[in-house]
């Protein structure tokens, strides 16, 4: 193990001895909200100490075997030992270290999906709805639920955009990897010719704030405007001003909300979509000015970063960012998306790790 490593847990194993005696103290107990926090240290530090401590004696006992060598009648026992034992510090090492990754504080949060259908003109839309049923359809399989927010329909089907909020506990650590630009590769229904087209749409993952208050609004800031909901939804939904259009002015975003009969629904709709943009534009500011001193292999989310090609002439989708290619089309847009999920969050896991190495 590493000094800096071995130097960083030391440091979390005396400050859990520590949380231990304060935690027991009568100022602590009679204040609630001091020991809420500290109980939640506590409770984040403790699984991290457990198994640097069970290294350190699996390591104890490593160097009592390695004494045990020069025993004539115990040397065979004691290389035994040690193979066992060599095997068990790696394990735990790895473990210690998978423990001390920065975790993101979003990966709990519901999400906002937006899909927007890109070049390729009808085409697209019609992707655009392929992946709309395929994340929904993964949604379904984890048990989260769907909400659709606001979606304009394509000419022959699919979508031009629609934006819908998945909620799910792990649903953004699962789901985050899938921003940017999605290619496909088939023959369009209306091609007589037979030739393979090349298309895209847009996927925005966006985590929903805990509370639109966390990202500061002001009213005075907002144009919002009222209008007659078009599409499907029933006599009540076209023939009253139900659907809300909400433009950030300093920002330009603009967000529109129909598919709720409540103006009122629509209107909260709007502005937490709005909140969620306005935090994503904030954490991607942040990424770009850390982008130059880290190397991120999953990628940066970028709109414009080509992440993932499904070619439907053989059956094949390829994911760029990590150089994967599964042959299984079919059902992944059904929305088995798990191999797939995998494999990405053990690229950033392996990223984290490596920057965990350097520092």
């Amino acid at each position: 193990m590493k000094d800096s490593l071995r130097r960083r847990l030391t440091g979390l194993d005396e400050r859990l001895d520590e949380l231990d005696r304060r935690l027991a103290s009568s100022d602590v107990l009679a204040d609630m909200d001091l020991f809420r926090r500290l109980s939640r240290e506590h409770a984040e530090l403790l699984p991290t100490v457990r198994l640097f401590r069970e290294f350190r004696q699996v390591e104890g006992d490593h160097t009592a075997c390695t004494a045990l060598l020069d025993d004539p009648e115990l040397r065979d026992l004691a290389a035994q030992e040690l193979q066992s034992g060599e095997v068990r510090l790696a394990d735990l090492e790895a473990a210690l270290q998978r423990s001390l990754l920065p975790r993101d504080p979003d990966d709990d949060l519901n999400l906002f999906f937006e899909i927007r259908a890109g070049t390729g003109g009808d085409e697209s839309a019609l992707f655009a709805g392929d992946l709309y049923r395929m994340y929904t359809r993964h949604a379904e399989r984890q048990g989260w639920q769907v909400e659709l927010m606001s979606h304009s329909d394509g000419e022959v089907g699919g979508f031009k955009e629609v934006i819908f909020r998945v909620i799910g506990n792990g649903a953004y650590a699962r789901l985050k990897f899938e921003s940017g630009t999605h290619r496909v590769q088939r023959v369009p229904a209306t091609e007589a010719q037979g030739r393979i087209h090349t298309s895209a749409c847009t996927v925005a993952v966006l985590p929903e704030p805990e509370a639109t208050a966390e990202i500061q609004i002001h009213p005075a800031d907002l144009r919002i405007d009222t209008f007659r909901a078009s599409g499907a939804g029933g006599q009540h939904i076209n023939k009253t001003d139900s659907a809300v259009r909400v433009t950030h002015l300093p920002s330009g975003l603009v967000v529109e909300c129909q598919d709720g009969r409540s103006q009122h629904k629509n209107k909260a709709q709007a502005l937490a979509v709005l909140a969620a943009r306005l935090r994503d534009r904030q954490r991607r500011e942040a990424h770009d000015r850390e982008a130059a001193a880290r190397r991120v292999l999953v990628g940066s989310g970028d709109r414009s970063e080509r992440i993932r090609t499904y070619n439907f002439p053989q059956g094949r989708l390829t994911d760029h960012r990590i150089n994967l290619t599964l042959y299984k089309l079919d059902t992944i847009l059904d929305g088995d998306l798990q191999e797939l999920s995998d494999a990405l969050a053990a690229e950033h896991q392996a990223d984290l790790l490596a920057t965990l190495g350097d520092d």
